[in-house]
């Protein structure tokens, strides 16, 4: 058995967020393109985007040390030609995820898994076209539909649909509850907004509350490990009773609220990879970025081990709460 790569802090690596591009084909008002800000260049594909071969070589040492998930992303992934291929050569062992806005869906669905793509996560902030709009800066509503109910047909189900909770979906949410409740293949993923991100802290609303509400209308709640998220169950309490694990009736709704959070961070087990090879060991941070050099298989090795040494939990150490309640850098990490 591989030996896991494990920080200071007892977090195990089981998985890997890797960056195909930094380009995409939407403007959403709240990305932050994994952290790194808007870096978002020309729609063709760039030089310094990593090469298929560059990809493939990173997994197979992440596979080395037991990483047994990887999750594609961008930017836009399916904007890269040869996403499919890198799928094929993802290493057996690992569980093969992409997060994507859906518009390509249509016409690659099928072709993705059959090289070995398991799951999908598409972003879906509104069931309103003029609303979804606003939130994308895309006309492409009618496309991401299409691309659902097309991940769902090539046997992607359960599909996750991706929405950022902040003042302008705020109003969205119980509409996309109910979406996914009455629409069998569907599940949501809410993701709290992260203003020390994107900026705009007045957009930010209390993620507390939708806990809440979902606490109240839930059949039933569970915790996973990763992250230690909520999922909540809701929809036609009879259901409950069934054996499957998301029985038909009900509509899991998963709550990912890093913000402010120690539990979350304390529980997390991903590393990052940039579209120019470079690994981040936590989202919110970019002072740590590690280059794997020439992407060769023993630099990659040598920055792997480096960047998963130098993890920090982000809230509760690298920030720490002082006596008014406010976050500020832990002074330990003040110039390293």
């Amino acid at each position: 058995m591989p030996t896991p790569l494990v920080d200071d802090f007892g977090r195990e690596v089981t998985g890997v967020r890797v960056s195909l591009t930094d380009r995409c084909n939407f403007d959403c008002v709240y990305c932050h393109n994994e952290g790194l800000g808007d870096t978002r260049g020309p729609m063709d594909a760039q030089d310094d985007e990593m090469s298929t071969d560059d990809v493939v070589r990173f997994l197979e040492v992440a596979a080395e040390f037991g990483v047994d998930a990887v999750k594609f992303t961008g930017g836009e992934p399916m904007l890269r030609d040869d996403l499919e291929e890198i799928v094929r050569r993802t290493p057996d062992s690992m569980e093969v995820s992409m997060t994507t806005n859906g518009t390509y869906l249509p016409g690659r669905a099928e072709d993705l898994v059959e090289a070995g793509l398991d799951r999908v996560n598409v972003s879906q902030d509104a069931l309103d076209p003029d609303a979804f709009a606003e939130i994308t800066k895309s006309g492409a509503y009618e496309q991401v539909l299409e691309g659902v109910r097309c991940a769902v047909d090539a046997g992607l189900a359960p599909v996750k649909l991706n929405m950022v909770v902040f003042e302008h979906t705020a109003g969205y949410v119980e509409g996309m509850v109910d979406h996914v409740a009455e629409n069998d293949g569907l599940q949501l993923q809410l993701i709290e907004y992260m203003p020390e991100l994107t900026g705009k802290p007045e957009w930010n609303i209390d993620i507390g509350r939708v806990h809440d509400w979902l606490s109240d209308i839930a059949v039933r709640v569970e915790h996973r490990e990763m992250h230690d998220r909520k999922r909540y169950y809701v929809g036609d309490a009879d259901a409950a009773s069934a054996e499957s694990p998301d029985p038909a009736g009900l509509g899991m709704v998963e709550i990912v609220d890093p913000v402010g959070n120690d539990d979350f961070c304390a529980n997390c087990g991903r590393v990052r990879v940039t579209h120019e090879g470079y690994l981040k060991g936590c989202l919110n941070r970019n002072d740590d970025l590690k280059s794997m050099g020439e992407m060769t298989t023993p630099e990659i090795r040598e920055a792997l081990r480096e960047v998963v040494a130098d993890r920090v939990p982000y809230y509760g150490e690298y920030l720490v709460e002082n006596d008014r309640g406010e976050w500020e850098i832990n002074e330990e990490y003040i110039g390293a």
